[in-house]
């Protein structure tokens, strides 16, 4: 039987950590509204990463010019992309936008829409 890793071992570099952190935050501005719910998410993820202020601003202060950073891991790919789905229906509603960049993530990994569309109703109907 396999271990399950936690996300802090999963990402055991700072790089992959600000990587992973971004590809989120670029889902969460998609929608150019960052509403409380996505928020608190943002700085849950945050905190769980240990990630400081100062360490997250250049994401931030560059969101226009960003891009997603696809990681090499298979483990760590489907690990951003359930973070991907999760951060989209913070606020309760799919946008188009916000849903476009999560397939595009997903076919980047070699995911189908199919498998997208599941985890959207998988984390849609048991939120945590």
């Amino acid at each position: 039987m396999q271990k399950k890793l936690s996300i802090e071992e999963v990402l055991d570099t700072k790089q992959k950590k600000l990587a992973f952190f971004q590809n989120v935050i670029l889902v969460a501005a998609a929608d150019k509204v960052l509403d409380e719910n996505e928020s608190n998410f943002l700085l849950f993820i945050g905190d769980k990463l240990g990630l400081s202020p100062d360490d997250v601003m250049p994401i931030a202060d560059n969101l226009g010019v960003l891009s997603f950073i696809i990681p090499q891991d298979g483990l760590q790919k489907t690990l951003e992309l359930q973070t991907l789905v999760q951060m989209m229906i913070q606020d309760g509603e799919i946008h188009d936008t916000e849903y476009a960049l999560c397939l595009d993530y997903a076919h980047r990994i070699g995911y189908s829409k199919e498998i997208l569309d599941d985890m959207i109703a998988q984390f849609s109907e048991n939120p945590s």
